[in-house]
């Protein structure tokens, strides 16, 4: 069968790609998923309608988890810059960070935390550790608390 490309006759390559539309980071909400269920933590939404699009919203405790893949924002640990086209991507990583921290500034400015977790955090030797962390943020409040945020309760 021969595919029918004359519909992209006379674009350039960044038009083409401009085109590609993203399927998401299936696996590494998934794997965030598991933990949450995992530690029964509750009330998390999906899809929620913040900026940045948060993998996880915790709308009554004001929690915006964000999962950052290791390529697509720069994992200090993990991150290799593709050979081809080196400008290119260090010019498109540059833009996902100033992105990222932009749309953490607009929800703590809403009253938002934002937890931000690099994807290879959510399993292997990190794992307890990010478990801890998001337990500081979701972890259910004492009676005497009153209307501090989770993370000031420990």
């Amino acid at each position: 069968m021969v595919d029918d490309l004359s519909r992209f006759h006379g674009l350039t390559r960044p038009q083409l790609m401009s085109r590609i539309r993203s399927r998401g980071n299936k696996k590494t909400e998934i794997a965030l998923l598991k933990i949450l269920r995992e530690q029964k933590f509750t009330g998390w939404r999906r899809h929620a309608k913040l900026p940045g699009k948060p993998d996880f919203a915790f709308p009554r405790l004001k929690v915006a988890i964000f999962v950052d893949g290791c390529f697509w924002h720069g994992c200090p640990r993990h991150y290799k810059p593709p050979t081809t086209r080196g400008a290119f991507w260090e010019q498109k990583i540059l833009t996902n960070r100033k992105r990222d921290r932009r749309v953490s500034r607009e929800l703590r400015a809403k009253g938002w935390q934002v937890v931000r977790i690099w994807e290879c955090a959510l399993v292997g030797t990190r794992r307890p550790a990010t478990i801890q962390r998001l337990q500081r943020y979701l972890a259910p409040c004492p009676a005497d608390a009153g209307d501090l945020p989770p993370a000031q309760h420990h």
